[in-house]
């Protein structure tokens, strides 16, 4: 095959001569020569714009087309804006308006990855060793995960009636292997939830997965608290302002005080002035929501849009004088 001619195209940082020839600038013999010489040229460069107007994706012509070059994903301590409020461990971490907000939890696997616990029976009120690994879609485990509030992983665990609530903290061996002591109190069936941002092969991906954790004996289900706009826990009043609802998203305030009604300051704690964790009742779908950088009036502003009408119980966590602590409200949104 003979060689392809050598390419004559220009880039705009190429120096242009009008008229001439290999390089040596020609030298028009009369104005008329110089004119139609440009009139050529503006009409071979408008047809030429016309055609990689159409070419480049599908531009319609007579409008600019831009070319852009994607980014590489690269690696960092977090994959989402934490300066904003947004829904932890969902591919859509900031919800659309009316389209509520992503549910998960619900599912071993999910985007190719994997939840696989080693042991899933437990005593009551024994402490005992939960370990899991991650696996990604060619079958090994996964070992790098971003670190989104200050961890690289989530983990809940709660009971099927909702109570027994637990926000952990596992710790990742070399080979992906998770672990952390849990004591689970009561007889009944578990969910489990970890909420994470794994790094497989340049791609960042952030998901929940869920499996089911069962203690032998007698199981008591426990009714659900009538839904309230306050609870008290330890030596503090929690109160909430606002009415989730599954056509927009709306704020959510939190208001620490103590038992006689004084502010108490909230401190930040994994990285966010609290953490709300929203469950469905039944199939325990998991929302894990996070507030506004700011206090607003002493309150803790969250943005939230219930995935469906139903029942629920929220979950606040929050820190005062350097203790967690764990408000609980039961929520009916219609």
């Amino acid at each position: 095959m003979p060689d392809p001619a050598p390419s004559t195209a220009h880039t705009e940082d190429d120096p242009v001569v009008l008229g001439s020839v290999g390089g040596s600038p020609s030298v028009p013999q009369n104005a008329g020569f110089r004119f139609a010489a440009v009139g050529a040229l503006l009409i071979v460069v408008l047809f030429a714009g016309y055609g990689l107007g159409r070419l480049n994706n599908g531009t319609a012509a007579g409008t600019s087309a831009v070319t852009t070059r994607a980014a590489t994903p690269t690696p960092s301590s977090s994959v989402i804006d934490e300066s904003q409020p947004h829904v932890h461990g969902t591919t859509n971490p900031v919800p659309a308006a009316g389209a509520g907000v992503a549910v998960g939890g619900l599912s071993l696997s999910s985007q190719g990855l994997t939840l696989t616990p080693v042991e899933t029976t437990f005593q009551a009120g024994r402490r005992q060793r939960l370990e899991f690994t991650i696996h990604g879609p060619g079958g090994a485990p996964v070992t790098t995960y971003a670190v989104v509030h200050d961890k690289p992983l989530h983990l809940i665990v709660i009971r099927r009636d909702l109570t027994g609530f637990q926000h952990l903290h596992p710790e990742m061996s070399a080979d992906g292997t998770w672990s952390i002591d849990l004591t689970l109190s009561e007889p009944g069936s578990y969910r489990m939830i970890a909420d994470f941002t794994a790094l497989v092969g340049g791609a960042e991906i952030a998901t929940t997965l869920g499996s089911d954790l069962t203690v032998a004996g007698d199981y008591v289900p426990v009714a659900l608290p009538d839904a309230a706009r306050a609870t008290t826990t330890e030596s503090y009043r929690i109160s909430y302002e606002g009415t989730p609802g599954t056509a927009s998203t709306q704020p959510l305030l939190m208001t620490v005080t103590d038992t006689a009604g004084k502010p108490v300051a909230v401190e930040p704690y994994l990285g966010a002035f609290g953490h709300l964790v929203v469950l469905r009742q039944n199939d325990l779908a998991y929302v894990h929501v996070h507030p506004e950088n700011q206090l607003v009036d002493g309150k803790v502003k969250f943005w939230l849009a219930a995935p469906s009408p139903g029942t629920y119980r929220m979950f606040f966590d929050f820190q005062v004088a350097g203790k967690v602590s764990t408000a609980t409200w039961t929520v009916v949104v219609s």
